[in-house]
């Protein structure tokens, strides 16, 4: 599992002092960049170098987080497949978990345009991040 910690800034409250539910997507993929690391080593964005695709995302929220408290995102592995992996993402605000969501992710030649097997030299990395459904810490 990798965890991020992130600060909720004053422009990430909505009107109801909440973190704004938006802003979570752009914290889980903050939170996927170990992991693209392990495809891109330096996240290098072309079309030769990058090798990876997100075709789905979801997210429950389960309770409000709060400006003035950090959260902590939490990134694991649930399943992998011959050309997609999925992602599970918490985030847990003083110790309580707030949202989790889960992105599926393609590994993708860009010149091609299709989906191409993940190695096996990276599917054995992804294997250490491997947490079943719903396992919550």
């Amino acid at each position: 599992m990798y965890k991020t910690v992130v600060t909720p800034r004053f422009g990430d409250i909505d009107g109801l002092r909440h973190v704004n539910n938006t802003v979570l997507a752009v914290w889980f993929e903050q939170a996927r960049n170990p992991i693209f690391r392990l495809f891109t080593p330096n996240l290098e964005l072309d079309y030769e170098n990058w090798k990876l695709i997100m075709v789905r995302t979801e997210f429950d929220f389960l309770s409000e987080m709060y400006y003035g408290e950090d959260i902590e995102i939490r990134s694991f592995i649930e399943k992998i497949g011959n050309s997609s992996f999925t992602m599970g993402h918490e985030a847990w605000q003083k110790g309580k978990l707030a949202v989790k969501g889960k992105a599926v992710v393609v590994h993708f030649d860009f010149i091609e345009k299709k989906s191409i097997p993940i190695p096996d030299s990276i599917r054995e990395q992804l294997m250490q991040h491997i947490m079943p459904e719903g396992l919550e810490n």
